[in-house]
């Protein structure tokens, strides 16, 4: 989450929020009204259906009656609006400041948005985006790769990354060699494969992954399909009411 916060005034015009937001290289704004309060939201999306560059959209009479009178009057005031307050998305969608990361994504996905306001008692204190997540996995993933350690250490933990995945490679070998690791075994897809190599690389301490697993398109051994055994029917004698009339 970002706390430093640069907001701007429902009052503003469009040209001084694109210029903010130039200015600051960012992709969207919260809108706040006179009392600070926040109460919309802008972002970069909202400037490329625009009158100036003469991409609004255009309806023939019959588009125009099936959207309706109010849809089209919405769309006109956003694709010609002067003010922050014309052209931003009302009542945004927040989160507080002890919401997980999981649910931040969650909301994300379902509601197809990049950033939200962070909200701690109606107070508008930050703003996390997607490029918070990016900023994140960037620092994490250097503290991973300095990460040392034993072969041993190592080899028990690609073992453990392995345990209870579906897709794991069968009669799977490990060995490591000063942080090498060596994967032999049998993989039934390019995907299972992919799956296979990744876990090994983000196992602490693992240098590099030496690919030794081969794809096979037969069932692998351990699976197990269920199948039942045969059944053989013994062939009674026949009868008299068989004998045809």
């Amino acid at each position: 989450m970002s706390r430093n916060v640069i907001a701007i005034d429902a009052e503003a015009s469009v040209i001084d929020a694109i210029r903010t937001m130039l200015s600051h290289h960012i992709s969207g704004l919260p809108v706040t009204d006179h009392d600070g309060a926040l109460i919309g939201i802008l972002s970069d999306g909202d400037f490329i259906r625009r009158v100036e560059v003469g991409t609004e959209k255009r309806r023939g009479r019959w588009l125009a009656m099936l959207a309706g009178t109010n849809q089209v009057a919405l769309d006109f005031a956003r694709q010609h609006g002067r003010k922050v307050s014309q052209i931003m998305s009302p009542d945004p969608i927040t989160v507080e400041e002890d919401t997980s990361l999981e649910q931040v994504v969650e909301l994300m996905e379902s509601h197809g948005v990049t950033r939200f306001p962070v909200m701690r008692d109606k107070k508008l204190i930050g703003i996390v985006t997607r490029t918070d997540f990016m900023t994140a996995i960037a620092k994490l993933r250097l503290e991973w790769s300095s990460a040392s350690g034993n072969d041993d250490q190592i080899r028990a933990s690609v073992i453990a990354a392995f345990a209870h995945a579906p897709w794991r490679p069968a009669a799977l070998n490990v060995s490591v060699n000063d942080g090498i690791v060596s994967l032999r075994g049998s993989i039934r897809n390019d995907n299972a494969h992919k799956a296979a190599i990744v876990a090994a690389e983000n196992v602490a301490g693992v240098k590099r992954v030496d690919d030794q697993l081969v794809k096979i398109t037969y069932p692998l051994p351990e699976d197990d399909y269920g199948g039942g055994d045969f059944v053989s029917l013994q062939e009674e004698p026949s009868t008299e009411d068989d004998r045809p009339l």
